[in-house]
C-alpha cells in the first residue's frame, strides 16, 4: 500500500489549483470606480472585435548643417530688433559682439534664447550687445525661426559632426536655400526620418491620447524609423481619422475686464515645451516657445488690453477644448519686455511644493496635449466590420473546441485509460485558462487577436507532446515504477522537456525583439507565456497527479489480488 500523502495535497498540485482560481478571477472580476463588477476582462485585438488600422509617417528629417554664426545674428536679431543695421563687432567659437541702434536691455536679449547676454550703452544712441554662445545653438535657433517647426540636436560621439533633428518635411535643396542668407550648406548625410526618442515620444502621446476613448486596448506598433502602425478595436475607420490625426483644440486668452476673455493664440502656434523645473524662488513652472506669428499675437494682445501697463489684471487663460487648465496673472517682466519686441520664451509658473509640482506636470501634458512632437501623414489605413470580427470569434471558438476534441480522440486511442486521459486533457485544457488569465491581467493588457489564439493552439499541441513524453516515461514498463526509479524517469523526461521548451522560447525571442509587426509579435509573446507557465506549473503538477492515480490504481489491483 502507498503510505504517502494524497497527490490532491502536494504543494505542486494546490499552486495549479491556486493558479487556475486566480486565472478564473482574472478574467472575469474587476474592481472600478470602487466597486466590484463581473464581466469578462479579455481584450480582443481587431481580428476578433472589429474595428480599423491607420499606418502614419512622422515627418521628420534628419541632417548636418553648417552655417556662419555671425550671419546668424545679422539676419536674426536684425528681425526680432527691427533693425536692419546690425552690425558685427567681433566673433568668435563661444562670443558674439554686435551692435544696434535700437534701445535693448539685457532682459530682452536674454528672453530671444541665444544665451547669456552683456549689455552696454553705446555713446550716440544704441547699445552694445555681447552673446555668451556656441554655433551649434546659433544654428538651431536659425533652424527653428526660419522653418517654424521644432529642431532638436542630436548628441554624438566626440569628434563626429553635430546632427540636427528637423521635425518636420522639409528637402535637401529647400534647407540650402534657407540656409544660404547665413553662408549655409547641408553637409551630407541627409536623410528622412526621426530619432528613436521622437518615435517613442509621438507613440507615448498618442497613446496617452487614444486609450483614455474606450475601455478596449489600442495598440500602436512602431514600424521602421518613421512609421506607426495604430489598431483601434470597435473603433470606425472615420472616428480613428479624427481620433489619431486631430490634434486637440489649446487655446490660450487674454482677460479684458470682469471675467471677459478675448482670443490671443492657438495651441499650433506653440513651437515646443520644456519640462516641468524649478524657477527662481522655488517656484515650479513649465517653459514654452511660440513661433514668430504667435510672439507677435501675444504682443499685440498685451499692448491692445493694457496688460502692458497693468499685467496683474490681465490673466492669460489656457484651454484645452473649451475647458480652462491653467489661468495666471502676466508676469511683470514679461509685461516690460513685451512692449519693445515680442516674446518667443515663456514660463507658466504653477507654485511651490508638491502641490506645484504636480500641476507643472499636468501643465505639461496640457501644452503638448493632442499636438504630436511631429506631424503625422496617413499612409495606410483598413477597417474590419464588427459582424466579420464576430464571425472571426466564432470560428476560432470552434476551431479551439475541435483542436481540444482532436488532441483526446489521439490521447484516448494511445492510452485507453481513464486515469491518464481525464488528467492530460484537464491539466492541457488548464494551461489554457491560466493563459487567458495571464492575458487579462490589467498590466499586462495582451490582446486576443487570429495571431495569439494561433499561439494558443499551438501550445496546447507542445503541451500534450511534454504530457506524452512525462507518461511514457513513466510507464516504460507497462506498469507504475518503484519511487526511485519514477524519480529517475521523471528527471528524465523534463530534462527532455526542459530541452525542448528553451529551443521554443529562443526561437520566438527574434520575433519580439526584431520584428516590428504586432501580430507576429502577439503569436511568440503568448507562446512564451504558454511554455513557461506549462513547464513550472502545470506540467510538475501532473506529473504528482499521474503518480498518485496510477498507484492508487495499483494498490487497488493489489488488494483485489489478496
Amino acid at each position: 500500500m502507498n503510505d504517502e500523502q494524497p497527490f490532491y495535497k502536494n504543494s505542486r498540485v494546490l499552486l495549479l489549483i491556486l493558479v487556475i482560481l486566480g486565472s478564473i478571477i482574472s478574467m472575469t472580476v474587476s474592481y472600478n470606480n470602487g466597486e466590484i463588477q463581473f464581466g469578462s476582462n479579455l481584450k480582443f485585438g481587431l481580428d476578433l472585435d472589429g474595428g480599423s488600422w491607420l499606418q502614419v509617417q512622422l515627418q521628420g528629417e534628419i541632417a548636418q548643417v553648417d552655417a556662419d554664426p555671425s550671419k546668424i545674428i545679422q539676419v536674426e536679431f536684425g528681425k526680432l530688433l527691427n533693425d536692419p543695421g546690425i552690425k558685427i563687432e567681433t566673433g568668435s567659437a563661444d562670443s558674439v559682439t554686435f551692435t544696434t541702434s535700437k534701445e535693448v536691455t539685457q532682459k530682452t536679449i536674454d528672453s530671444f534664447g541665444y544665451g547669456t547676454s552683456k549689455v552696454s550703452s553705446v555713446p550716440g544712441g544704441g547699445s552694445s550687445v555681447t552673446l555668451q554662445t556656441n554655433k551649434d545653438l546659433f544654428i538651431l535657433n536659425f533652424l527653428k525661426d526660419a522653418l517654424n517647426a521644432d529642431v532638436k540636436q542630436i548628441p554624438n560621439s566626440q569628434g563626429k559632426p553635430l546632427m540636427y533633428e528637423i521635425r518636420k518635411s522639409v528637402t535637401e535643396d529647400s534647407l540650402n536655400a534657407i540656409l544660404q542668407p547665413v553662408d549655409g550648406k547641408v553637409v551630407p548625410p541627409f536623410r528622412d526620418g526621426v530619432t528613436k526618442e521622437t518615435m517613442d515620444e509621438t507613440e507615448k502621446r498618442l497613446a496617452d491620447k487614444l486609450n483614455p476613448i474606450s475601455l478596449k486596448q489600442i495598440t500602436i506598433t512602431p514600424i521602421g524609423t518613421n512609421y506607426l502602425l495604430i489598431d483601434l478595436p470597435g473603433v470606425s475607420i472615420d472616428e480613428a481619422r479624427k481620433l489619431a490625426l486631430t490634434p486637440g483644440k489649446f487655446e490660450i486668452r487674454i482677460q479684458v475686464k470682469g471675467n471677459e476673455t478675448q482670443h490671443v493664440l492657438y495651441g499650433d502656434q506653440i513651437v515646443s515645451v520644456g519640462v516641468p523645473q524649478k524657477e527662481t524662488g522655488g517656484a515650479w513652472g513649465v517653459s514654452f516657445e511660440l513661433n514668430d506669428e504667435g510672439a507677435q499675437a501675444l504682443r499685440d494682445a498685451a499692448i491692445q488690453y493694457g496688460a502692458v501697463t497693468n499685467p496683474s489684471a490681465h490673466f492669460l487663460n489656457m484651454y484645452l477644448d473649451d475647458n480652462l487648465v491653467f489661468d495666471a496673472a502676466m508676469n511683470p517682466d514679461l509685461a516690460r519686455n513685451i512692449q519693445t519686441v515680442p516674446v518667443k520664451y515663456l514660463v507658466a509658473t504653477t507654485g511651490t511644493g508638491d502641490a506645484g509640482q504636480q500641476k507643472a506636470k499636468e501643465l505639461q501634458l496640457h501644452l503638448r496635449a493632442g499636438a504630436l512632437p511631429v506631424h503625422v501623414n496617413e499612409v495606410g489605413s483598413g477597417e474590419v466590420p464588427a459582424p466579420l470580427g464576430q464571425k472571426f470569434k466564432e470560428q476560432i471558438a470552434i476551431a479551439g473546441m475541435i483542436a481540444l476534441i482532436l488532441v483526446a480522440i489521439v490521447v484516448a486511442f494511445r492510452y485507453r485509460q481513464p486515469n491518464i486521459i481525464i488528467p492530460m486533457l484537464a491539466t492541457s485544457f488548464s494551461e489554457v485558462i491560466i493563459i487567458l488569465g495571464f492575458a487579462s491581467l490589467p498590466f499586462i493588457g495582451l490582446q486576443l487577436d487570429l495571431a495569439t489564439i494561433a499561439g494558443i493552439i499551438a501550445v496546447i499541441g507542445t503541451g500534450v507532446d511534454h504530457l506524452i513524453i512525462i507518461t511514457d516515461e513513466v510507464l516504460a514498463g507497462g506498469f507504475m515504477p518503484p519511487t526511485k526509479v519514477y524519480q529517475s524517469r521523471i528527471a528524465k523526461a523534463f530534462a527532455i522537456i526542459f530541452a525542448a521548451a528553451s529551443t521554443v522560447v529562443v526561437a520566438m525571442l527574434p520575433l519580439i525583439f526584431f520584428m516590428d509587426s504586432s501580430s507576429l509579435r502577439g503569436f511568440a509573446e503568448i507562446t512564451i507565456v504558454g511554455v513557461v507557465i506549462g513547464v513550472f506549473i502545470a506540467r510538475p503538477a501532473y506529473a504528482v497527479i499521474i503518480q498518485g492515480l496510477l498507484v492508487e490504481t495499483t494498490d487497488k489491483g493489489e488488494g483485489s489480488e489478496d
